[in-house]
C-alpha cells in the first residue's frame, strides 16, 4: 500500500510524495504554488482532502487547499492571517487557530468544511506581550505552537519570546479567554509541547532543553518535575543548536511502551542532526535512552503515521532531503527505511 504525504516547507510549495514501504521508497508525486514559506500544515479533522496552511510573510495569509484522492491539490480560499508569519495553524471543526511568529498574536477564524471554508474576511486576535533576555529571539512575543488539550479544555500557545506557554479556555463559540501562563526558565524559548498521562513535556528551542510538568486540570496549577537537556552532550552555549519538534504517539499493542521523540537541528556532525529517544512512563521519569543521526540538515519537522504509527516521517530544511524511519526494538530505536535527497527546504508533513 503506498501512503500519500503531504509536506510543508521553506519555498512557494506545497507537496504531495508517495511513500511505498515495499519498495523502500518515497518519490514526489506533485506540488501546488501556494506563496511564500507555507511552514506549517493542518486537516480539517475528519477531512484530510481539506488542508490549512499560512504564509509566513509581513502580511501573513492563511490558505485553505482542496486535494483530489491521487494528492493533486489546488487553492480554494485565502483570507489574512491577523499578523505578520503565521508558522502554526490548527483546524477544529469550526474554528481556524493561527499563531503569528512575528506580530505576536494568536487568531480565530471561523471555517466550514464546505465552501467557502473561511466564514469571515479577517480573523479576531489576541495580541500576546512578553519579552526574553536573549535580543535577537525574545524582543517580543513569539507564537510557535497552538495546540488543544481536550482534557483541559484549552488551547496552549507556546510563547518563545516571552518563555511562557499561554494558557487559554476554548468557549463554546470558539471563543479564546486568557487563563494564565507557565513560565520557563528566561531564555529557554518555548516553541513545542506534547502531552501524555496527565504530564505536559516542553520543548526549548533556545536553550535545547526538555522539561516536565504535571498538568492537572484548571485551577490546579501546572507542578515543575523535570528539566533535561535535548542530547546526551550538549554544546556549550551559545550556540547554533535549536530544539525543534517533540511528539508522543501514542502506545498500542505493537509499541505499548510510550516514548518521547525530539529533534535536534543545525549539528556539525557530518552524519547529520540528532533524532532524541526518552523514556516517560514513571512520574519523574525523563530519561535518554537512544539518540539517532538523521543524516539531515536542519530537521525541523517530523510526524509519526502508518499502521499504529509505526513510520516516522523527516525532514532536513538545509540537507539531506526527506526521510522515513521505521520504529524498532519497541520504539526505542529507529532505521531508515525510505529516502529522497531531491525534496527540498521541507518543514513540516502530514499522512493522508
Amino acid at each position: 500500500m503506498v501512503h500519500l504525504i503531504f509536506t510543508a516547507s521553506y519555498t512557494k510549495e506545497v507537496s504531495t510524495l508517495a511513500f511505498d514501504p515495499e519498495a523502500g521508497s518515497i518519490a514526489l508525486l506533485s506540488t501546488v504554488t501556494v506563496g511564500h514559506h507555507p511552514s506549517w500544515i493542518t486537516f480539517y479533522p475528519g477531512d484530510h482532502s481539506l488542508v490549512f496552511t499560512g504564509l509566513e510573510q509581513a502580511d501573513g495569509k492563511a490558505i485553505a487547499l482542496k486535494f483530489d484522492e491521487q494528492g493533486n491539490g489546488k487553492i480554494v480560499a485565502e483570507v489574512p492571517s491577523g499578523g505578520a508569519d503565521p508558522c502554526t495553524l490548527l483546524a477544529t471543526k469550526n474554528h481556524l487557530y493561527i499563531g503569528n511568529y512575528s506580530a505576536g498574536t494568536v487568531s480565530t477564524l471561523p471555517i466550514s468544511p464546505e465552501a467557502p471554508y473561511f466564514l469571515a474576511p479577517s480573523p479576531s486576535s489576541i495580541q500576546l506581550k512578553g519579552t526574553g533576555p536573549d535580543a535577537s529571539r525574545q524582543e517580543g512575543s513569539h507564537p510557535h505552537q497552538v495546540i488543544i488539550s481536550e482534557e483541559h479544555g484549552e488551547l496552549l500557545v507556546p510563547d518563545l519570546g516571552g518563555d511562557a506557554v499561554r494558557r487559554f479556555k476554548v468557549g463554546e463559540a470558539g471563543a479564546l479567554e486568557h487563563r494564565g501562563d507557565i513560565q520557563y526558565t528566561p531564555g529557554g524559548g518555548p516553541r513545542h509541547v506534547a502531552f501524555y498521562d496527565g504530564y505536559l513535556y516542553t520543548l526549548l528551542e533556545l536553550s535545547s532543553d526538555l522539561v516536565k510538568h504535571k498538568f492537572p486540570v484548571h485551577p490546579e496549577s501546572p507542578v515543575f518535575v523535570k528539566s533535561t537537556p535535548t542530547m546526551s552532550n550538549p554544546f556549550p552555549r551559545p550556540n547554533d543548536m535549536l530544539a525543534a519538534e517533540v511528539l508522543i504517539p501514542k502506545p498500542n499493542s505493537t509499541y505499548p511502551t510510550p516514548y518521547l521523540y525530539l529533534s535536534n537541528r543545525n549539528d556539525p556532525s557530518p552524519e547529520g542532526d540528532i533524532i532524541a529517544i526518552f523514556a516517560i512512563s514513571g512520574p519523574d521519569t525523563l530519561e535518554l535512552v537512544a539518540e539517532v543521526r538523521s543524516g539531515l540538515k536542519h530537521l525541523r519537522g517530523m510526524v509519526f503515521g502508518g499502521p499504529e504509527d509505526k513510520w516516522l516521517v523527516a525532514g532536513g530544511g538545509v540537507g539531506g532531503g526527506v526521510k522515513v524511519f521505521e520504529r524498532i526494538d519497541g520504539g526505542k530505536g529507529l532505521k531508515v527505511v525510505a529516502e529522497n535527497s531531491n525534496v527540498e527546504a521541507v518543514t513540516g508533513f502530514l499522512w493522508k
